[in-house]
């Protein structure tokens, strides 16, 4: 029984949605042909108004969503705390290491073009091989003499005005006591200079030597000594080879920036102390090496105190250097110089090893 009401009751329940499913288009094609006319069309409007759903997936939001990517790159150089740790290869790279810290952005591919740019290093030996090289070389060749002499001793010298000397001279030679004059000719422009002491005693003869040179920042550089005698001797001094050429044959010496030659020596001593007297208190030493007419060897003057000299040409407070010998058979001299008279020299003395000395005693000062 049950199924027999069953099977009419489900037959009609199919019919009706059969019908409803039919009639569904053509009841939604009624619907819209009746839109216009009928009141409940505008809701029917408002639902047909759903294109605007098309709008809102149009693709204006679309381009929107693109932009929205761009910013999101932007935050990413948040992460540049991370490269400071990698800060801790610095000492690997450390010219390299600011460069990876400005373009974090590009991550792998700044530190793949960063590696090939480290390989630019190498540059700085191109700048230091040819460049600063020759530059030094022309300087060194520019002043050969010179800049060579002006090395080891001060720069600031004051040279004493040109004069003509004269002097008392009394010695004594293989035991013979003589008395004779001698004439100390001292002359220079501020660039070169020229000196010429003569000596002339009865019996004796004459003897002169001659000094004669440049002018520099550092005072006097020789270039060329003669002791004429009974024969003439001469040494050249070149600065640039460093050495002291002499005639006749003799073997060369080696000299250095700063050298002189045996007349030059004074006046070189003279022009320091009259540079700065507060440099050179009693018991200070100055040493030179020295040229002769066959050898050069070490000088070494020592500052005594000022004294008062009685000299023919009359009372002359004056500066006590005095060469110490380094051997015996040494030459030893003592030198006065005059602060009144530009430190010129008011006295010298010269003694041999064999007991034989020559005192020049000043007589006569006058502009050469």
């Amino acid at each position: 029984m049950q199924k027999r009401v069953l099977l009419p009751l489900t037959a009609g329940v199919l019919a009706a949605h059969g019908w409803l499913l039919w009639q569904l288009p053509a009841w939604t094609g009624a619907a819209a042909a009746a839109a216009p006319v009928e009141a409940a069309a505008p809701a029917f409007m408002t639902r047909s108004i759903a294109p605007p759903a098309p709008v809102a997936a149009a693709p204006a939001p679309a381009p929107a969503a693109t932009p929205v990517p761009a910013p999101q790159p932007k935050p990413k150089p948040k992460p540049k705390p991370k490269p400071k740790p990698v800060a801790a290869p610095a000492p690997l790279a450390p010219a390299a290491a600011p460069a990876e810290e400005e373009v974090p952005a590009a991550a792998q591919e700044s530190r793949a073009e960063a590696a090939p740019g480290e390989p630019a290093v190498p540059e700085p030996p191109a700048v230091q091989a040819p460049a600063a090289e020759p530059v030094e070389v022309a300087a060194a060749e520019a002043p050969p003499s010179d800049a060579a002499a002006a090395a080891e001793v001060p720069a600031s010298v004051q040279l004493p005005p040109p004069a003509r000397l004269s002097f008392d001279v009394s010695g004594q030679a293989k035991r013979f006591n003589y008395h004779a004059s001698a004439e100390l000719l001292w002359q220079h422009d501020g660039r070169h200079y020229a000196l010429r002491q003569q000596i002339k005693a009865f019996l004796i003869g004459t003897r002169a030597q001659t000094s004669s040179g440049q002018v520099t920042a550092a005072g006097l550089v020789p270039q060329r000594f003669t002791d004429l005698g009974r024969s003439e001797k001469s040494a050249e001094l070149d600065f640039a080879a460093g050495q002291a050429r002499f005639t006749p044959a003799a073997a060369p010496a080696a000299i250095g920036p700063g050298a002189q030659d045996r007349l030059s020596v004074f006046f070189q001593l003279a022009a320091l102390v009259a540079a700065a007297p507060e440099r050179y208190p009693p018991g200070s030493q100055i040493g030179f090496t020295t040229v002769g007419s066959n050898d050069a060897e070490r000088w070494t003057f020592r500052v005594h105190d000022s004294e008062t000299l009685e000299l023919p040409v009359g009372a002359v407070p004056a500066l006590r250097i005095e060469r110490l010998p380094r051997h015996a058979g040494d030459q030893q001299g003592t030198l006065w110089l005059a602060p009144g008279l530009g430190y010129l020299p008011a006295r010298i003395r010269l003694t041999q090893a064999n007991g034989d000395f020559a005192d020049l005693r000043l007589q006569a000062h006058a502009a050469p």
